[in-house]
């Protein structure tokens, strides 16, 4: 009786009798994850890319009552078009929304994934993360003498000189090798670029060149400039915007099996929608992953 007469008399005290949590009205922050390799598909898992991330991070920059947006980053790299064009969203929406883009790396923002940090106007990392990495690799195996000992041989019938390049059935020719390094050097140059522009004076001024593809602790990595600071999210939000601030992960909305119905709609399918080329592709991808991490000890 006495709560009904309060709430007659005080027509706001109402709030005082609902949970904190109903009623909390702090600033909100919308939290991106961009987590494993870029581009690259592995069993039960597509590959970060802008088609799998692209409608969370529009969700994220429409928010309501967004007062920035954090993006949290685990990533060893992978696909460097699939990083810029994620990077390129970021950043539009950045400008379109005025919301300012904190990044938070956890254990590696390398090569992919260090581009993927410099859509952030902050970027802060643990000093034991592992950050850098700003270079361009192309890696693959060469079996043609493994198939020619067990009697295989390779028929290859192209139209184009060079539609065979990087065959790993066959043996690595000079020339391609030019090729694929004189492309390496352009994608390297567009990054060195990036990291020039993004981070400007906040570079090391010392005589060390940042852009051999070297790795180094986030504590390093902050004497270079590459990072702001040390911190992690809830940390830093909670030190900008308040105790009260109100953190709000943003997960892609797509399921796994939508996203595997293409596989449904080929034929000669397995049960739970593999196909035989399909699984193939899933495990070879599955390496390529193990062995982006592996270069950084994970």
């Amino acid at each position: 009786m006495n709560a009904f007469l309060d709430v007659l008399t005080r027509p706001d005290s109402w709030k005082s009798y609902l949970p904190t949590a109903w009623t909390k009205r702090g600033p909100v922050i919308p939290v991106l994850r961009f987590s494993g390799a870029i581009g690259v598909v592995t069993p039960l898992r597509p590959g970060l890319s802008l088609s799998t991330s692209a409608a969370a991070i529009d969700k994220a920059f429409s928010m309501s009552g967004a007062k920035a947006v954090a993006i949290q980053i685990n990533s060893p790299g992978g696909s460097a078009v699939q990083s810029m064009l994620i990077y390129k969203r970021i950043r539009a929406l950045a400008v379109e929304k005025n919301l300012k883009v904190y990044i938070f790396a956890e254990d590696v923002a390398a090569s992919g994934g260090y581009l993927l940090a410099l859509a952030g106007d902050e970027i802060y990392s643990d000093p034991a993360s592992i950050v850098g990495s700003i270079g361009v690799i192309t890696s693959g195996f060469g079996l043609h003498e493994l198939i020619s000992k067990i009697g295989v041989e390779r028929r290859v019938i192209t139209a184009g000189a060079n539609k065979d390049t990087l065959d790993p059935f066959l043996p690595q020719k000079p020339e391609d090798v030019e090729r694929i390094k004189a492309l390496q050097l352009d994608v390297h140059q567009s990054f060195i670029d990036l990291v020039k522009t993004r981070r400007g004076d906040k570079l090391d001024k010392a005589d060390i060149d940042l852009f051999t593809g070297e790795f180094w602790s986030g504590k390093r990595a902050l004497e270079l400039g590459l990072i702001d600071g040390h911190s992690d999210l809830r940390t830093k939000m909670r030190e900008i915007y308040g105790d009260d601030v109100r953190l709000k992960l943003v997960m892609p909305s797509t399921s796994w099996f939508r996203r595997r119905r293409s596989v449904f709609a080929e034929g000669g399918v397995f049960e739970l929608g593999f196909s035989p080329g399909g699984f193939a592709a899933d495990l070879i991808s599955a390496i390529e992953a193990r062995a982006l991490w592996s270069r950084f000890g994970f």
